[in-house]
């Protein structure tokens, strides 16, 4: 009877303690297998980053538009020891949408397409920004209200694709409107 209450108090004590084990795994959303994972090795991590896609964008977003022309934004970012061109864009929210830049010419800022496309050197970044190079939207073909899930997609010389989608925010900024050749200097709002 003694030997059966040991056996007993043990056998509760290791299912109370595997219970709380299992809860504290669990509150982290995490199964209790993956929880008690080992880290990755450097091997493995490396082998992670050669899979990371040439190229890919981090915070990616849209101006709001009511109708006409909108920009997008972001930072591209090349994953290679090459440089990588994005050659063209598409949105199904836009008809037409370009690669563009704001230049000087003859002392006035002025938007443009991007002949040659954007190049962004290996393992380096290009930022797309307002009053820089961006992704021009024209004839937009629905209103881009604040939190718009806009999807793209990227075509990069050799014929890969970069799909994103970007979202909407509200920004006035130096008052652009994003009109091909403009100047960049006056309020056209």
């Amino acid at each position: 009877m003694i030997v059966r209450r040991v056996l007993s108090a043990g056998l509760l004590a290791a299912l109370a303690a595997a219970s709380v084990s299992a809860c504290g795994a669990q509150s982290t959303g995490q199964p209790a297998e993956r929880a008690a994972a080992p880290a990755a090795s450097p091997a493995a991590t490396g082998a992670a980053a050669e899979a990371a896609p040439p190229l890919a964008i981090t915070d990616p977003w849209v101006k709001t538009a009511k109708k006409g022309m909108s920009a997008a934004f972001g930072t591209l970012v090349n994953n290679t020891d090459a440089e990588v061109t994005v050659v063209s864009v598409t949105s199904p929210l836009s008809p037409k949408v370009e690669l563009h830049e704001v230049v000087d010419s003859k002392g006035k800022m002025v938007m443009r397409p991007k002949e040659g496309g954007f190049v962004i050197p290996a393992r380096g970044t290009h930022q797309l920004q307002p009053g820089g190079d961006h992704i021009m939207l024209m004839g937009v073909t629905e209103e881009v209200k604040p939190g718009a899930q806009i999807p793209f997609t990227l075509t990069l010389k050799g014929g890969e694709t970069l799909k994103f989608t970007a979202v909407g925010k509200d920004f006035a900024g130096g008052k652009e409107d994003y009109q091909p050749d403009m100047d960049m200097g006056k309020d056209h709002g």
